[in-house]
């Protein structure tokens, strides 16, 4: 680990830190690599790092069209948890977090992991009954899970509306206590280095315009910077998952939509816990840096945009005050949208493709950041062996063909062809 005197971090301060080192290289393209990540996200930087630390695969190149973590990972609300219904979901997302208890420690950079405690809502009796069964369903799996009534939460977050009168009233909720909140940008800059640190080419301003096929299959990419020949490719492109897929002649079961969110001027701490309600698809939690982030339901209609629109920001605030009234004193200092690859079962695709040597880690609707380490560790396995990893198998992309299709109600807005 690098280490600065006191002195050495006052010079970098007052000479711009033209004096600091780069965290990872700036190389040129090579002719080939034997993997090509395209994606500089947090989950293409992190199965690049897992490709070389785990498989011992560093002939890597991630591929980059603009910066790395200016996409949908800079774009997010940092909200990790694992506290899914469904085996397949649960135990993928809890094998994530897994890896985010110890993300820092692995990567040797502080990612500032929070485990402050994920809490859905339950705002009648039927909710209750649901969470009560996804927490028997956690449970069962060794996940945590505690169920909580209305007493309960009045204790654990004074700030809710908890009279019957509350536009949504509160009937009592799930807490997952190792869930909570990572940093974003810290995340993809500390797998970005710990992969360069190995050997991984990382590639920015350097966007895929095609793939070269021989023989069915793969050889290689075009792109802005020149042709790059590769012996296996992954997409891993988030919103951008259906064009780079059609590059190459294939129409996934994935639909982008602009997911957005915002953040209000920092304030002293007032809620220590993510706060999120599954009937009113509302999330609210504090940042580190004291902002109160908000979030909502996804547009519902096809989008690249990556901005979002007032109507969406007005049904998150309601519901946000609804829930916390104090919000109500708080002005909004900024807004953003990401764009999201919604499947068709809400859940993700982690594939072999129709063509020999592509593959395709996308359709994370709005769950993609909680899986991130996860993600990469999976997709890496599959990218290295070929064969999926077994936490991984069920989300192949022939499921949508033989109907085993893995719905988990409530995930996201199931989209429909256009």
């Amino acid at each position: 680990m690098t280490r600065y005197s006191a002195l050495a971090l006052l010079r970098a301060g007052l000479t711009g830190q033209r004096h600091w080192p780069r965290a990872w290289r700036d190389p040129s393209p090579r002719p080939n690599y034997e993997v090509i990540v395209i994606g500089g996200g947090g989950h293409g930087l992190a199965t690049a790092y897992y490709l070389a630390k785990v498989h011992g695969i560093r002939n890597v190149a991630v591929l980059e069209r603009g910066w790395i973590g200016g996409g949908n990972t800079g774009r997010n609300t940092t909200i990790v948890r694992s506290n899914y219904r469904l085996p397949a979901l649960h135990n993928l997302f809890d094998f994530a977090l897994g890896l985010w208890e110890g993300m820092s420690d692995e990567l040797n950079y502080n990612v500032m992991f929070s485990p402050r405690g994920a809490l859905f809502l339950g705002h009648s009796d039927a909710d209750m009954t649901a969470l009560a069964q996804r927490g028997d369903a956690l449970r069962c799996d060794g996940i945590d899970a505690e169920l909580m009534t209305a007493n309960q939460l009045r204790e654990l977050v004074p700030l809710l509306d908890m009279s019957p009168a509350a536009r949504f009233p509160i009937h009592g909720g799930l807490m997952q206590p190792r869930g909570g909140t990572a940093r974003h940008d810290a995340v993809a800059w500390g797998y970005a280095r710990a992969a360069d640190r190995l050997g991984v080419d990382i590639i920015q301003n350097c966007e895929v315009t095609g793939f070269t096929v021989a023989g069915g299959r793969v050889t290689g990419v075009e792109t802005t910077r020149g042709a790059i020949g590769a012996g296996r490719v992954g997409i891993c492109v988030a919103g951008n998952s259906g064009p780079v897929a059609a590059l190459a002649g294939i129409r996934l079961p994935i639909e982008a939509q602009t997911l957005q969110a915002f953040v209000t001027e920092p304030v002293k701490p007032m809620i220590d816990t993510v706060i999120m309600s599954q009937s009113l698809h509302c999330y609210i939690s504090q940042s580190d840096k004291g902002g109160i982030v908000l979030g909502g339901d996804p547009d519902q209609f096809p989008s690249y945009a990556q901005r979002g629109l007032p109507p969406r920001i007005a049904q998150a605030a309601a519901e946000a005050i609804a829930l916390v009234p104090a919000l109500s004193r708080l002005r909004m200092v900024r807004c953003w949208a990401g764009t999201t690859d919604m499947s068709f079962d809400g859940s993700p695709i982690i594939s072999a493709l129709p063509v020999d040597g592509l593959y395709l880690n996308g359709g994370w609707c709005y769950g993609g950041f909680k899986a991130t380490p996860g993600s990469g560790y999976t997709y890496a396995h599959l990218l290295a062996t070929g064969a999926a990893h077994p936490l991984a198998a069920p989300f192949a992309l022939d499921r949508f063909a033989t109907g085993a299709t893995i719905d988990e109600t409530g995930v996201g807005f199931m989209p429909q062809f256009h």
